[in-house]
């Protein structure tokens, strides 16, 4: 086996460099979706919540009870205004 030069050298430095940022890519590509996949269930479940306590008065009760355990001032914020309609009277 001949002894590396170094071009041999720098072009393997090269490669690996380029490995890495393929490789960080990827991560940071793996990262948004699984983020995006989060707040899509997310979302999802708070529908599904929501249309519950809209009709039926326990899951109606329990929503009032997870809004009273919020307690970060910027969550309170997001929901400045809102209120929960309840079930529908004939429901």
């Amino acid at each position: 086996m001949a002894a590396p030069t170094l071009e041999s050298i720098e072009k393997a430095r090269r490669k690996v460099e380029q490995a890495k940022a393929q490789l960080q890519a990827l991560e940071a590509r793996a990262a948004t979706l699984n983020r995006k996949a989060d707040a899509r269930r997310k979302i999802i479940l708070g529908g599904l919540l929501l249309d519950a306590a809209m009709k039926d008065a326990e899951w109606e009760d329990r929503l009032n009870t997870l809004m009273k355990r919020i307690n970060r001032d910027q969550d309170h914020k997001a929901f400045a205004g809102w209120t929960f309609q309840g079930r529908p009277a004939d429901g």
